[in-house]
């Protein structure tokens, strides 16, 4: 047997797959390589002149390396727009996930009258589309007077129903002879919670926090609706003007500064993904184990 074949033996079973198994793997690869496509044309373009933008020709590596775009992107606050998607980001996901941590909780552990209707009314809540909330939520905000803050970025998201229904698959699955056992030691309810199934969901290997953080915290720091002052933007409301095209008008700001805004808006969520991505996929991939 040659030595490509050993490597190739080895690598398979390091990986416990099998020779049928790499059509697959093959294919799953030349998809993904489909989906890769985009964001690196996206990043390639950033660093392009306008000339070389717009043509026919299909160039993956510029003629005419530059950072001009990249500087026009930073002529407007960035920094700030960064600093204010960041504490929205973090402010709301923390406190999306412990309310989300509450009320999975009670809906798995707790008996009360209603409970399933109180949790398939949840869940036919995801079925609403956000869009439909956006004028009552800009009123409301209006007449409480919360504007261009902080709290009107976040407050919508942090009644988060996927933090719910991710942390009561997760409860559903704890021993309830460890709550039992707390129990007889005398805690409270809220003490069982707070020393034994709280601290367990933050453990591997399927810590909930992880699992429903990204899906909080990315659409949070999107919200623009009550946003009217240029310091309080969030990145992706700050990016839109950037925009080459809005609506029917095309402005002047040329697709270059456009694909380098995009690019630095794509890149803090990606960043966040590839470090969770293990606890994300394996929290949404567990959900289901128990009804």
């Amino acid at each position: 047997m040659s030595a490509l074949a050993l490597r190739m033996n080895r690598f398979l079973k390091e990986r416990r797959l099998k020779w049928y198994d790499i059509p697959l793997w093959a294919f799953g690869m030349f998809i993904a390589l489909i989906w890769f496509a985009p964001f690196l044309w996206m990043v390639i373009t950033s660093f392009k002149p306008l000339s070389e933008i717009m043509t026919t020709d299909v160039e993956w590596v510029p003629r005419n390396f530059i950072i001009q775009n990249y500087v026009t992107v930073f002529e407007q606050p960035v920094i700030r727009w960064m600093i204010n998607s960041f504490i929205v980001a973090v402010g709301t996901t923390a406190v999306a996930v412990l309310l989300g941590a509450l009320a999975g909780y009670a809906l798995a552990r707790l008996h009360f009258p209603g409970r399933g209707v109180v949790f398939g009314l949840l869940l036919a809540s995801i079925m609403i589309p956000g869009e439909m909330a956006i004028v009552p939520l800009y009123i409301a905000f209006l007449k409480a007077r919360l504007t261009d803050s902080y709290l009107a970025i976040g407050l919508p998201f942090i009644a988060n129903v996927f933090s719910v229904y991710i942390f009561r698959q997760f409860f559903l699955t704890l021993p309830k002879e460890l709550e039992e056992a707390a129990s007889i030691d005398g805690a409270s309810r809220f003490g069982i919670f707070i020393r034994v199934a709280l601290p367990l969901a933050r453990s591997p290997p399927w810590p909930p926090p992880s699992s429903c953080s990204p899906p909080i915290g990315m659409p949070s720091s999107g919200r623009f609706s009550i946003i009217f002052d240029e310091n309080m933007k969030t990145m992706p409301v700050g990016m839109i003007a950037f925009a080459p095209v809005v609506g029917s008008q095309v402005q002047l700001v040329g697709f270059g500064p456009a694909m380098a805004g995009v690019t630095l808006l794509t890149l803090p969520s990606l960043l966040v993904f590839l470090l969770l991505q293990r606890y994300f996929i394996e929290g949404v991939s567990r959900t289901g184990l128990k009804g």
